[in-house]
C-alpha cells in the first residue's frame, strides 16, 4: 500500500500511518493485480446516515485503466444504504467523482492543520 501512496506523492503515508488509517476505516476496497496492490479506497460510516470516502488512490503506473472507477463503484455499492456519502476530491479530480454521482456541497466546511492544504482547499 505504501508504494501506491508514494507513487502519487503522498509521502507522509508510512507503514504505521497506513496501518492506523485502515484499521480505523469501516469500508475498504483494494485493487489487486497479479498479487500486487495497485489501488486503494476506504470509507468511514455510521452505516445508516453518513459516510465519508477517503483515499481513492491508484498507483501511478496503473492509472487511466479504470481501476479508480472500480474502487469507487465498490465503495459506493458497500455504502448503498447510507443516506449521505461525502468526499473531498484532490484538486483536478472533481470531474472523476462527478461521473460517480457526487456533487458539490452548498454548506461543506473543513479545517486543515496544514497551511498549504488550507490554502488549496478552503475558500
Amino acid at each position: 500500500m505504501k508504494d501506491v501512496y508514494h507513487s502519487v506523492g503522498w509521502l507522509k503515508h508510512s507503514n504505521e500511518v497506513i496501518s492506523k488509517i485502515f484499521l480505523r476505516s469501516d469500508i475498504v476496497s483494494l485493487a489487486i493485480l497479479e498479487g500486487r496492490i495497485v489501488g486503494v479506497g476506504r470509507a468511514l460510516t455510521d452505516g445508516v446516515f453518513n459516510a465519508t470516502i477517503y483515499d481513492v488512490v491508484v498507483h501511478r503506473d496503473y492509472q487511466r485503466k479504470g481501476i479508480a472507477t472500480l474502487i469507487m463503484k465498490d465503495l459506493l455499492e458497500q455504502l448503498a444504504d447510507v443516506s449521505c456519502v461525502l468526499l473531498i476530491s484532490t484538486t483536478g479530480n472533481e470531474a472523476f467523482y462527478r461521473k460517480h454521482g457526487m456533487k458539490s456541497l452548498k454548506t461543506g466546511m473543513a479545517r486543515y492543520l496544514n497551511p498549504s492544504l488550507a490554502q488549496e482547499y478552503l475558500t
